[in-house]
């Protein structure tokens, strides 16, 4: 009781003791476009202080009155210094210059993050954050940079297998991940069933990746936080960036509405595969009715309503189309699935030491599959809608504590499975289309504290809630002819869970260039995604929780060492974490998404447990001609479910070994070369370890559940990039002199290739019998089955 006495008032104390001094606040934003720059860094050089400013481009600091020297520094920009004699409360706009000239243009040296200081300074462990210039250097995939490729390169994140866009985190399944584009969440991030993401980089400025644990403003998962920003248009000039590859083109378009008022956003992208196949398709009839696309259009406006009011508005769609059609079988095939989101968002600055952001937001996602074989028809869907907003709020008090506070909430509504059936004019009974609904809310609490100079404290606390509701038809199944229904009406409450989240990190400086750090955290998950296999398909199935299947929950312990080298040109890390999943979900065996025809699909799904644990291990070089990353990443992950098998086995997103190395080297102003090479023990997976003849047939018998290994993924990605010069020559009328001007117009040119050593990787395996039982020559081997062979591409990219 004493010690918390104490605390509490060495708590109160803190709040307090600085409030006879005043707040120096403001923004920092680039010169040209007036958008706001994250991490830069503002410090006084009398009083040794320095703060980073936020994803806003503001900072705050309370210091005492007085006559001060601010420095703004920010990588790619020129340093802004100036001097100001503070007497009362301040804030202030300082605004950065790209830093361009013929020994340094904006992408001559890669940066692999610009937030130096970052890796000892923060309190947040097992955080990734990375910037889409740099992204855009590295190897791409058929002329296509790609976001989650890149996470996938560095530790603790992983692919399940070949071209899978699904990401897998310490151990985590892929429904684990909330992945938030300007606030609003996207159920599926990838195009050509995972083989691209669906973030076009011409419309994204950044990326950031919690993976140790996120903080208390946000919840919903138990793995991982993935949040991607779109861009903002320049408020002062018109931009147009682009880019044609072999297989898709994109386009972006910038610029203000009202000059230094407001702006827009547009981007789009589209493959045209269908187009360039078509007359090599043509000329085989099994394959002249295949086709497929895909498509993606952002759009962002940002509004300065006053100097404390902004206002930003976005959206997304994404669409893939496969079909197939075959005259001669009078058949037809179709499944287009896609995403959609909107976001509007209100930033409102109180004062000096108090923002808000008012966030609203929609997103869906729907697939669906239809098919028609002579005058038979049957269509099939499923997909996920959410309605939602939060109020966030950041709190300044004194130097040493930035408190944020919220509430958020989101109102999902399910359609698990429909299934349509007709033949001519008759309509089969499918049972009833399901619709199910859910509330999920929560508050939270997060205070960043600096308890002395060098030992800062993350702490935080969430509360959510989740109610599962009417109307639903709960199906009780029996023995023949004895199943049962219970009906609930609109907005009756079937079950209600909830809990406590707490959520601690903390980060003690061991001196100039080195830190510890450590965190812990419990999540809960309130909706579940049922898969039928180990490859992220967009047909795999989004459930609520309810009265039978309970949230997902989890708790993940987490510790660091972390150092920088020669000025913070190196940054090194070694973490090593523990996590402990409950109520994870499974199709019982046998089952088959498509049964719930009056049926509930929570009736087909089973509950366990898993854990993980492991050691990542990470050198970055962020500056220079030469930069990059090497990480690697010891693992286990295992599950338990007890109707599966007895005791624990392999989970499937389970690698015990994940090397990545990513390299890049600016040979001149006009040449960059890049290389990417991956290393993973092969996937899990089940196959028969025996087999014998009985009665005249095979019986296979089985091993344990991922009881077997695929062989091991290796491959190895090259990259040039060719840059035009940046200026041109020009000669002045009045003397003559011949003087430089900078382009408006620049292009370059991507030579990529994947796989560049035709290294088979495995896709599946699958068993395959050849002869007759009866025969000398019957026999059966193991198959296996891979995508993409060497892959050369060339993308050629230009900007005015």
């Amino acid at each position: 009781m004493r010690n918390s006495t104490f605390l509490f008032f060495f708590f109160l104390f803190q709040l307090s003791f600085a409030q006879d001094s005043i707040i120096f606040s403001g923004k920092v934003l680039e010169h040209h476009s007036q958008q706001p720059l994250d991490f830069a860094t503002v410090s006084i050089k009398e009083l040794n202080q320095l703060v980073y400013t936020d994803e806003n481009g503001a900072f705050s600091m309370v210091i005492p009155s007085g006559k001060y020297h601010v420095t703004v520094q920010l990588i790619d920009y020129e340093d802004y210094s100036v001097t100001i004699h503070l007497k009362t409360a301040e804030t202030q706009l300082f605004y950065l210059k790209k830093v361009i000239n013929e020994e340094s243009q904006q992408l001559d040296e890669v940066k692999v993050s610009a937030k130096r200081g970052q890796n000892i300074e923060s309190s947040k462990i097992g955080v990734i954050e990375l910037e889409v210039k740099d992204i855009k250097t590295l190897p791409s995939f058929m002329g296509e940079v790609d976001i989650i490729k890149t996470v996938q390169s560095l530790p603790g994140v992983s692919s399940v297998s070949e071209g899978s866009q699904g990401f897998y985190v310490r151990g985590g399944g892929p429904d684990q991940n909330l992945v938030l584009l300007d606030g609003a969440q996207i159920y599926n991030a990838s195009h050509l069933f995972g083989f691209f993401s669906v973030f076009n980089v011409d419309a994204i400025s950044s990326m950031s990746l919690s993976k140790g644990g996120m903080t208390a403003d946000y919840g919903g998962r138990i793995s991982s936080l993935m949040e991607i920003k779109m861009r903002e248009g320049d408020m002062k000039r018109y931009h147009v960036n682009g880019g044609i590859g072999l297989i898709s083109s994109r386009l972006e378009v910038d610029g203000p509405i009202q000059k230094d008022k407001s702006s827009f956003m547009v981007a789009a992208r589209r493959t045209y595969i269908d187009v360039l196949m078509k007359p090599f398709l043509s000329k085989k009839p099994a394959l002249s009715g295949l086709g497929y696309y895909f498509y993606d259009l952002n759009f962002k406006f940002n509004f300065r309503l006053s100097s404390k009011d902004r206002l930003f508005i976005s959206s997304y769609l994404g669409k893939d189309n496969f079909k197939y059609s075959s005259a001669d079988d009078g058949m037809s095939v179709s499944m287009p699935w896609g995403n959609q989101m909107a976001s509007i968002r209100w930033n409102h600055l109180f004062s000096q030491k108090h923002f808000m952001n008012v966030t609203g937001f929609y997103t869906g996602y729907d697939i669906n599959f239809s098919s028609k074989v002579d005058n038979y028809d049957i269509t099939m869907g499923t997909g996920i809608r959410d309605a939602g907003g939060r109020i966030d709020f950041t709190w300044l008090p004194n130097i040493r504590h930035r408190i944020r506070y919220g509430v958020d909430y989101v109102f999902h509504r399910f359609t698990p499975a429909t299934v349509e059936a007709y033949q001519e004019d008759v309509s089969f009974d499918t049972g009833k289309q399901q619709r199910l609904n859910a509330h999920e809310s929560a508050v939270f609490i997060a205070d960043d504290w600096d308890i002395t100079e060098k030992w800062r404290l993350n702490i935080g606390l969430r509360y959510s809630m989740y109610q599962f509701v009417g109307p639903f038809d709960r199906y009780e199944k029996g023995p023949v002819n004895s199943d049962s229904v219970t009906h609930y009406s609109k907005g009756d409450l079937i079950a209600f869970h909830n809990g406590w989240e707490p959520r601690i990190s903390t980060r003690i400086l061991l001196g100039k260039n080195s830190s510890i750090k450590a965190g812990f955290s419990v999540n809960y998950q309130y909706v579940h995604l049922a898969s039928l296999t180990s490859v992220a398909f967009p047909s795999d199935l989004w459930v609520p929780s309810t009265e039978k299947i309970k949230p997902q929950s989890g708790w993940q312990a987490t510790a660091g060492y972390f150092k920088d080298f020669f000025g913070g040109k190196y940054e090194t890390s070694v973490e090593i974490y523990y996590k402990h999943m409950y109520n994870l979900v499974e199709f019982a065996n046998g089952s088959m998404p498509t049964d719930n025809v009056n049926d509930n699909v929570d009736n087909q799904l089973i509950n366990g447990k898993g854990w993980s644990y492991g050691a990542e291990f990470f050198i970055k070089k962020v500056t220079g001609k030469l930069t990059g990353w090497i990480g690697y990443t010891w693992a286990k992950s295992e599950r338990m479910f007890p109707e599966i098998q007895a005791t624990p086995f392999p989970s499937k997103y389970d690698r015990r070994h994940d090397l990545n190395l990513v390299l890049n080297y600016k040979i001149s102003d006009r040449w960059t070369v890049s290389a990417n090479f991956v290393y993973a023990t092969g996937n899990t997976l089940t196959m028969p370890s025996s087999w014998y003849i009985y009665n005249q047939e095979v019986v296979m018998e089985y091993g344990g559940r991922n009881s077997t290994r695929m062989p091991d993924y290796h491959r190895l990605d090259l990259s040039a990039t060719w840059f035009d010069k940046p200026y041109r020559k020009k000669t002045k009328i009045v003397d003559g002199e011949e003087v430089k001007v900078l382009k408006k117009i620049r292009h370059n040119v991507n030579f990529s290739v994947y796989n560049v050593y035709n290294r088979a990787n495995p896709y599946f395996l699958y068993l395959s019998v050849k002869g007759d039982l009866t025969s000398d020559k019957f026999a059966m081997s193991v198959k296996q089955v891979s995508l993409f062979p060497i892959l050369p591409s060339v993308t050629w990219n230009f900007e005015f």
